[in-house]
């Protein structure tokens, strides 16, 4: 069984031995995190609609106002739509692609001194479209089963936390054989995953005094290394048990 120490102290010491590359594909993998999605826009959207009475009741008397108000509404919610749009496009289409192509980083940096361009290595590998078909099942039985209750999202985010590491090494493997080698080794270690998670807590919360920037050239390649030190574990006891060759 790994330890969450093991496991941190040989992610720092491949972190450390390829650091600015590290710290490049964290920063490539993290752009498209950064796009605007339609939840903050519909959380300000929502502010107008609870003040929407009381502006009623303050202008009843003023319809040009209402209705240049109500347009005003029309428009930010368009252009919340529209913005959304383009945001799960480029996720689904490059994003993804792109955290698959820097977890194939982080694994071969495990056994050599490994350059930018493997982050493209999806890309190459004549399987483009097969990771982005996965990568965009796996977030959406993620969601689906968000929708149920939160919980049940959570431990479906962790039974498909293999996913983009074993797209990274087979970007040919069907969907259904990816989901299902993940589950295998992720069963028995959701919580103490979850766990490692929570591990990085303070040093998230370190990264807000510094506005983001320990995150961007400590905290998340460092996380990075450590989750791909935990693929490591599991490819090795996979092997060993048999499920995969």
């Amino acid at each position: 069984m790994w330890s969450r120490m093991q496991l941190k102290t040989n992610a720092k010491q491949l972190f450390y031995k390829n650091y600015w590359e590290c710290v490049a594909v964290c920063l490539i993998m993290g752009f498209f995190a950064a796009v605007p999605n339609f939840n903050t826009v519909n959380y300000n959207l929502k502010a107008y609609k609870d003040n929407l009475d009381e502006f009623n009741t303050l202008y009843m008397n003023s319809p040009e106002v209402r209705r240049a108000f109500t347009a005003a509404i029309a428009l930010f919610t368009t252009f919340g739509l529209f913005i959304t749009v383009i945001g799960m496009v480029l996720k689904i289409l490059l994003g993804n692609v792109l955290e698959v192509g820097g977890n194939r980083f982080f694994v071969e940096n495990r056994t050599k001194k490994t350059g930018l361009k493997e982050v493209l290595a999806p890309f190459r590998s004549g399987h483009y479209g097969n990771v982005v078909l996965t990568m965009f099942l796996m977030n959406l039985y993620i969601a689906l089963w968000s929708l149920l209750f939160v919980i049940p999202g959570i431990v479906k985010s962790y039974e498909y936390l293999m996913v983009p590491y074993i797209l990274a090494e087979n970007p040919q493997m069907n969907q259904r054989e990816a989901f299902a080698i993940s589950k295998r080794m992720m069963y028995g270690e959701k919580w103490n995953a979850f766990v490692l998670g929570i591990s990085f807590l303070g040093w998230g919360i370190l990264d807000l005094f510094t506005c983001g920037l320990l995150g961007v050239f400590f905290v998340n390649p460092y996380m990075r290394a450590t989750y791909t030190e935990l693929y490591a574990y599991n490819k090795v006891k996979a092997y060993n048990e048999g499920y995969i060759r």
